[in-house]
């Protein structure tokens, strides 16, 4: 999801969003989270509970990247060549560092078990698990994920490939918006409720809808298309606030924040700040622009530094002294590897598989 041009808002909630992710994940597998939690109750309980939401800024945001992408076929003559072309593309986009972090977190779960008795590392991977996650199977066959970033690849191949058959075979945007819209709401109210729904894209595609809404209600070329988009957000929006005076969802109503800030503030730019010393500011932007990219290679790769980090606590007995401040260490330094393993896949695996197309 590379930007010619690097718009801030963009950029922000993506490195956000993947560092919340790290730390969720982090407060959830392993010794390291118990200990840490026994010495920072509040924070790793909140992150705990709460720290997954982040996975609602992610859906908002790649539907609203997705319509930016595929909007330039809308006045194209329908091709299932193209079409099959685009979906083949996407996948072979998230493919490249997802395989190569696959690979590295198998290794860290390999040597994890030698110490680790804990559920979260699972048992000795299989080849027919390993190709089902190729193909962004395992969780529709109901297999153990690799890695716990594995599951979110695979719906945003799925929910890309749905946005991507719609838009481009749909002549009348305003009939699909209708539709989109439709299904959103009952996404939001019901599939997105449901565990059973969770390796399949309806559950998210509420999500991604607003996503997709933000972006046409901001940039499109047709008005009443502007207009109409517009128009529903304002109505999710709406059956959200209704539905939570019944059960609040916070998902949910994430979600249709996102998608507001994306429609008010999702085309600004970065600021221009005037030549001169590396004071705060310009030390914060650049260090956005410069993680933005590596994101989704952080997301995918931390999962391997929790495993090497909880064998590391439990191997050299740090565990025997149930300290919560070594606990918090350990964490800091997977968060540390993990920006610093992300460059790397970044560069020497993402940005060269870019050339990977049909």
């Amino acid at each position: 999801m590379k930007q010619a041009s690097p718009l801030l808002l963009i950029d922000l909630l993506k490195v956000f969003a993947a560092f919340v992710i790290i730390l969720h994940h982090l407060a959830s597998y392993g010794q390291i989270a118990l200990d840490a939690r026994a010495f920072l109750p509040g924070i790793m309980d909140w992150l705990f509970e709460y720290g997954s939401f982040a996975v609602q800024i992610f859906l908002v945001m790649a539907g609203y990247l997705a319509t930016q992408s595929l909007t330039r076929f809308a006045n194209e003559k329908f091709s299932s060549q193209k079409l099959l072309r685009v979906i083949i593309n996407r996948y072979l986009r998230l493919f490249a560092p997802y395989v190569a972090a696959l690979i590295f977190t198998i290794f860290c779960a390999w040597i994890a078990r030698h110490w680790v008795n804990d559920e979260f590392v699972g048992e000795q991977e299989t080849l027919g698990q390993f190709v089902a996650h190729l193909f962004f199977l395992q969780g529709i066959l109901g297999l153990d994920s690799i890695s716990a970033g594995a599951w979110y690849v695979a719906i945003d191949w799925q929910l890309y490939s749905v946005l991507a058959i719609l838009l481009i075979s749909f002549s009348s945007y305003q009939t699909l918006i209708w539709l989109l819209s439709i299904v959103a709401v009952s996404s939001l109210l019901y599939f997105n409720r449901s565990a059973q729904y969770e390796s399949y894209f309806i559950c998210f595609l509420g999500s991604y809808t607003l996503g997709m809404l933000a972006y046409l209600a901001k940039n499109y070329s047709d008005q009443k298309i502007r207009v109409l988009a517009k128009l529903l957000i304002v109505v999710i929006g709406v059956v959200i606030a209704v539905s939570s005076l019944q059960e609040a969802w916070g998902r949910n109503i994430l979600a249709w924040f996102v998608a507001l800030l994306l429609l008010l503030w999702g085309d600004a730019s970065y600021p221009t700040l005037r030549q001169g010393g590396m004071n705060a500011k310009r030390v914060f932007l650049r260090a956005i622009a410069w993680a933005s990219p590596r994101s989704y290679c952080a997301f995918l790769i931390h999962f391997a530094f929790i495993l090497l980090a909880n064998t590391i606590y439990i191997a050299w007995g740090l565990h025997a002294h149930a300290s919560g401040s070594i606990a918090i260490g350990l964490m800091l330094m997977v968060v540390l590897c993990s920006v610093v393993a992300a460059n790397y896949l970044y560069r020497w695996v993402e940005i060269p598989a870019t050339k990977l197309k049909v």
